[in-house]
């Protein structure tokens, strides 16, 4: 899955620490979710999407298929 996040939170000025402070989560788990190893929970999705103001579906979709995904 991709993500808006970084471009959305960079917008304000925040560091990743000041995001995850707000959301109460790790700096780490920023970090993991913006660079797409992470997928946050859904509860969790929700809470930025609201941070942010925005629809879920502008903040997170689905990453273009790989050159190694043979579907």
């Amino acid at each position: 899955m991709d993500n808006r996040l970084r471009v959305l939170r960079a917008e304000r000025n925040w560091s990743q620490a000041d995001l995850a402070e707000r959301l109460g989560v790790s700096r780490q788990t920023v970090n993991a979710i913006e660079t797409g190893k992470y997928d946050p929970s859904l509860p969790l999705a929700f809470q930025i999407a609201r941070l942010f103001g925005r629809p879920i579906e502008e903040l997170f979709f689905p990453a273009p298929p790989s050159a190694e995904d043979p579907s």
